[in-house]
């Protein structure tokens, strides 16, 4: 591990923690005193790489040896630079290294490269494709100097690194539409949410999947966004969000020392847990959350892995703009929303009795509960009983108070032959491809509120129990969209930790599951099964109501204090134990 990197993260964490910098902005990004030279220097790179041999725009900047090391062997690798040239005229199209990091567990996808990188000595090498807005992901061995892997992840784009935020910094600096619409020139040292991937409906963000970000920038009740499309290098529209009265700024707290202990002792090799019944192993991803695997329940295979792939952050309906965010580890991560405590195992308790047991993820950006700053909350409950429920909380504040949250869980069952199917004109409907529903008023439930149902040969299984507002004490249920797909292992989708797979701001069934699914859906019945579960959860700022939200204030002890609102968000899966049972419940 980069200490010199990890000593200045943990500073500028501390920084955030006194109000001193933004959380996600570099130490270096403050203005610089001529705007236009990261950009300059940026279609240097671009010009330059297109007249290379491999074609490719490397990652530069603060690179260890051995990230150096493993990007010049993904990069003269056939097998990774597949797509670097346009087939038909053959001429280069634009590609560039975004991300080199060492591998973890949750990124092999093959059980010869686990193996192969059990020593610690293999890297991540992501590589992103502008004009087929594609992700290529390499893993690499620096012992065998050779690509173990690669895969291929259309419709996707990783996190981009510090160069290119700082182009995005220095184009909304030298922008006349910001500093008018701010009324003065801003200060990039107090920009938020610079590297975190946006989209702004109906321009070439969103119909010719161009890459953009959003910079924004905090004014009173206000927050204004800087839309900035990477991939033709321009600002491209300016839009403003109601973020609500500013509060105090929170202390330094304890979390904020955690982060390096965190990132060895739960990033790297999967914990094991064995409780109430439950068996399984858990570990913190890159991107993907707090992800667990091989769960089983008194000895039975239940879950081959669930984990929490993005979170799609939309703030304006009609317009269609917002973020597309990640939670993972806090380094070597395309994280934008991170761990700074470590996951807990506690009790599950109702009406006074523990009943099962709890494990929680905490992910923060450092200035929450300001404006612009976050804090999801991910869970995995497991009851003695044998049922389990998968959740995805919001705790505010965010950039808008007009948010739609829609967290994407992935789960994929153990089970290696189940039948789907849904209650529909009181009985249950057996799908026999691959699709997706949107959870609405018009749907049906048994009388025990099932929606879906997931069986084996014998008639066991789990019946799925979707959030209508029975577990909330304001009553909002997900809205959830629930997609389908048979388990192929062997195409990648979604068994390594993934990028971001879906823009933040549709408003449709377009979340990123249904690239899975494509023009040809793959049969179903008697297949291994993965669900993809999209909630829709609304924020609201409204005195009374509250969702989604938090404010941080001075207490009657005189001191700061963070209230939250959560909206908790997944369904809970109820075990069908025999054939019998199964008839007595209908």
């Amino acid at each position: 591990m980069n200490h010199t990197n990890m000593r200045a993260r943990l500073i500028q964490v501390i920084l955030t923690g006194l109000g001193l910098v933004s959380y996600g902005m570099a130490l270096s990004a403050a203005t610089p005193a001529d705007p236009t030279a990261s950009l300059n220097a940026a279609q240097t790179r671009v010009a330059t790489a297109l007249k290379a041999k491999i074609p490719i725009i490397p990652l530069h900047g603060d690179l260890d040896a051995r990230q150096k090391a493993a990007q010049e062997i993904a990069m003269a690798n056939p097998e990774f630079h597949k797509l670097l040239w346009e087939p038909q005229s053959k001429k280069p199209v634009r590609n560039e290294i975004m991300n080199v990091f060492p591998a973890r567990p949750g990124d092999f996808r093959l059980p010869g490269t686990a193996i192969a990188c059990a020593n610690g000595g293999c890297y991540r090498v992501e590589m992103y494709n502008y004009v087929a807005n594609l992700t290529t992901v390499g893993i690499v061995s620096l012992d065998s100097k050779s690509v173990l892997d690669v895969s291929l992840f259309p419709g996707t784009q990783p996190n981009i690194p510090a160069s290119l935020k700082q182009v995005a910094l220095d184009i909304a600096a030298a922008s006349p539409e910001v500093a008018a619409a701010l009324g003065v020139t801003p200060d990039t040292s107090k920009a938020l949410m610079a590297d975190t991937k946006t989209a702004l409906n109906e321009t070439r963000c969103e119909r010719s999947k161009h890459l953009c970000v959003a910079p924004t920038f905090v004014k009173g009740d206000k927050a204004l966004w800087a839309i900035v499309d990477l991939t033709d290098f321009r600002l491209i529209g300016v839009r403003w969000t109601h973020v609500g009265q500013p509060g105090p700024v929170p202390p330094v707290t304890e979390r904020k020392y955690q982060i390096e202990e965190i990132t060895e002792r739960y990033c790297t090799t999967p914990l094991a847990l064995d409780r109430d019944g439950w068996k399984l192993n858990y570990i913190l991803t890159n991107s993907d959350g707090l992800r667990v695997s091989e769960v089983a329940f008194q000895g039975k295979p239940v879950l081959e892995s669930a984990k929490l792939v993005d979170w799609h952050v939309s703030y304006s309906e009609p317009e269609g703009f917002g973020y597309s965010d990640a939670v993972g580890c806090p380094y070597f991560s395309t994280a934008a929303v991170i761990a700074i405590e470590p996951p807990r195992v506690e009790d599950l308790v109702e009406k006074g009795k523990t009943v099962g047991f709890r494990l929680s993820q905490n992910f923060f950006s450092e200035g929450w509960p300001q404006a612009c700053n976050y804090k999801y909350r991910q869970t995995y409950d497991f009851y003695r009983d044998g049922r389990f429920r998968v959740t995805a909380a919001n705790l505010g504040r965010g950039c808008g108070n007009n948010g739609i949250y829609r967290p994407v869980t992935r789960i994929a069952f153990a089970n290696p032959a189940q039948t789907f199917a849904e209650w529909k004109n009181r009985q249950w409907v057996p799908w026999t491809k691959e699709g997706w529903q949107l959870q609405s008023p018009l749907t049906a439930y048994t009388v025990e509120g099932y929606q879906y149902r997931m069986t084996d040969g014998s008639g066991a299984g789990y019946y799925l129990l979707p959030n209508r507002g029975q577990w909330d004490a304001r009553r909002r249920g997900d809205n959830a969209y629930v997609y389908v797909t048979r388990h192929l292992p062997e195409k990648d989708e979604g068994d390594s930790d993934l990028v971001t797979i879906g823009p933040c701001c549709n408003h449709d069934a377009q979340q990123g599951p249904e690239k899975y699914i494509g023009p040809t859906p793959d049969d179903l019945a008697g297949a291994p099964l993965v669900l993809w579960y999209v909630p829709q959860l609304h924020n609201d700022d409204t005195k009374g109501q509250e969702f989604c939200w938090s404010e941080s204030f001075i207490n009657d002890k005189g001191v700061y204090e963070t209230r939250a609102w959560p909206c908790v968000s997944g369904p809970t899966f109820v075990p069908i134990t025999t054939p019998a049972q199964e008839g007595a419940r209908q």
